[in-house]
């Protein structure tokens, strides 16, 4: 498996080290790189973690760690990671922008 990190992923990744790294500047580079860390290890046993429910059609997937999740899609041989967001924010409207009135 080959994993890929979409553009919005790569954002996510920066946006999270500079809110961390506004308080905590050590925590925030050990922090993102555990997030990478742990998206990194999806090509191992990228079907382990279900798909979101109630949108299964979608075939995004969630893995949690501690307060984000890291939103990713397995397509042939390839887990692309679309974003990594934390408990606060709105993953629907994030995730699925086309359902927004």
């Amino acid at each position: 498996m080959k994993i890929i990190l979409t553009p919005e992923a790569r954002n996510d990744f920066a946006r999270i080290g500079d809110y961390i790294a506004s308080y905590n500047p050590t925590r925030a580079e050990t922090f993102v790189d555990e997030l990478l860390e742990r998206s990194l290890r999806l090509k191992d046993m990228p079907f382990r973690y279900q798909l979101l429910a109630g949108r299964e059609y979608s075939g995004i997937r969630r893995l949690p760690y501690r307060n984000y999740a890291i939103f990713y899609r397995v397509i042939d041989e390839t887990v692309y990671i679309l974003h990594i967001l934390s408990a606060a924010q709105d993953h629907e409207a994030i995730l699925f922008p086309e359902d927004e009135p």
